[in-house]
C-alpha cells in the first residue's frame, strides 16, 4: 500500500510538471498525436481544443485567455486535494489510535501522562512458563518453609502460594478484556520497569469472571473479595510477575524478584495505580488496580467497563479484516 502510494505521488508529481511547463507539454501532445490513431475530423478538433488550452498558458496569451488559465489552476489545485483525500484514506489505522482517540475522551489525564502515545502490550505468556514457575516457586516455599525472616511475618501469605491455590494456570491473561483506561496505566509501568531497571513483566491475570473471584473467595488466604467486590471484575485490576531468563518468576522468596516488585509498585503509584502491597490483612505484592473515579461496583458497570476493551478489539479486527 504504501508503494501504491507513493507511486501514485510521483505520477501526480510528474503530471503537475508536465503541466506547467510550456515546451514540455508542447512536445509530449505532439508525441502522442502521431501515436493516436483517430479519424481526421476528431483528430482536428482535438488538436484545436487542446493547442487553444495549450496556448492558454503561453506568455503572450495571458490577457486573451485568462478565463483558460483559470482551468489549470483548478486542475492543479483538484491533483492536489486528490492526493490528500487518497493518503488519509489509505494509510493503516494501528489499535493504538483507535485507544487513543478513546483515552482522549474518556480519560484525558492518562491521554496527557502518555502524551498521546498509546502502548501496544506484549504478547500472552506461555502457559509451560507460568506452569515451570509455579514447580519452582513451590519447591522455594517448601525448601524454606521452617524459616522466619524479618521480610514475612506470620500473617502475610506469599503470592506464589496464592497463586497455586488460586489456580492460576486457568486464569485470563487476554490484555483485551481489561480496560483501556487501566491498561495503559498498566503498560506504563511495563515500559519503565524494563527500560529504567532491566525488569522483564508478564501478566499473569487480568479480568476475573464473577464465578472465578467467588471461587477464590473461598480462600481467605488468597482473597477476601466476592463476586463484583473485585476490580478484576471491571477490568481494572491486574496480577503480574517477572521473566527472568526466558523463565517466570511468581516467588517473593527470591530476592531479586522481591526487590522488582517493591519498585512495581513504587512506579505503579506514581501513575496513579494502587498497589496489593500496602495492603495489611493480605499483601498481595503482584496485584495493582485502579480505583476509578465514579465507579459503582455492579454487574452492569462490570459489563459496561470490560465491553469498553472488548469494543476496541472488535474495531480494530474490522479495520485489518
Amino acid at each position: 500500500m504504501i508503494i501504491a502510494i507513493f507511486t501514485g505521488f510521483i505520477v501526480l508529481a510528474g503530471s503537475l510538471a508536465w503541466l506547467f511547463f510550456y515546451d514540455l507539454r508542447f512536445k509530449v501532445q505532439d508525441f502522442f498525436g502521431v501515436l493516436i490513431l483517430q479519424s481526421k475530423k476528431q483528430l482536428y478538433s482535438a488538436k484545436q481544443f487542446a493547442q487553444q488550452f495549450n496556448d492558454a498558458a503561453a506568455p503572450t496569451q495571458l490577457q486573451s485567455h485568462w478565463h483558460l488559465q483559470q482551468w489549470w489552476i483548478l486542475v492543479a489545485g483538484f491533483s492536489l486535494f486528490a492526493s490528500i483525500l487518497i493518503f488519509a484514506f489509505t494509510r493503516p489505522v494501528s489499535p493504538t489510535k483507535i485507544e487513543a482517540a478513546y483515552l482522549k475522551e474518556v480519560d484525558p489525564q492518562i491521554y496527557t501522562l502518555l502524551d498521546g502515545q498509546m502502548l501496544s502490550p506484549p504478547p500472552e505468556v506461555e502457559q509451560s512458563l507460568i506452569e515451570e514457575a509455579i514447580i519452582s516457586a513451590s519447591h522455594i516455599e517448601a525448601s524454606q518453609s521452617s524459616i522466619q525472616t524479618k521480610i514475612f511475618s506470620t500473617n502475610i501469605e506469599s503470592s506464589a502460594i496464592s497463586h497455586l491455590h488460586g489456580d492460576v494456570i486457568s486464569a485470563d491473561r487476554r490484555w483485551h478484556k481489561m480496560n483501556p483506561r487501566y491498561k495503559q496505566r498498566l503498560l506504563m509501568v511495563f515500559k519503565i520497569m524494563q527500560q529504567r531497571y532491566g525488569y522483564e513483566m508478564v501478566l499473569l491475570e487480568g479480568y476475573r469472571s464473577p464465578e472465578r473471584q467467588n471461587a477464590l473467595a473461598g480462600n481467605s488466604h488468597i482473597t477476601r473479595a466476592k463476586a463484583f467486590q473485585s476490580y478484576h471484575q471491571f477490568g481494572l485490576a491486574a496480577d503480574v510477575a517477572f521473566k527472568r531468563n526466558g523463565k517466570v518468576v511468581i516467588s517473593e522468596r527470591d530476592p531479586w524478584a522481591m526487590r522488582g516488585y517493591q519498585l512495581y509498585g513504587t512506579i505503579s503509584e506514581s501513575v496513579g495505580l494502587t498497589w496489593g502491597g500496602r495492603w495489611t490483612s493480605i499483601q498481595d505484592y503482584g496485584h495493582s488496580e485502579y480505583r476509578m473515579s465514579g465507579l459503582k461496583k455492579t454487574a452492569a458497570m462490570a459489563e459496561q467497563l470490560t465491553a469498553e476493551g472488548q469494543l476496541l478489539a472488535d474495531s480494530i479486527n474490522e479495520v485489518f479484516e
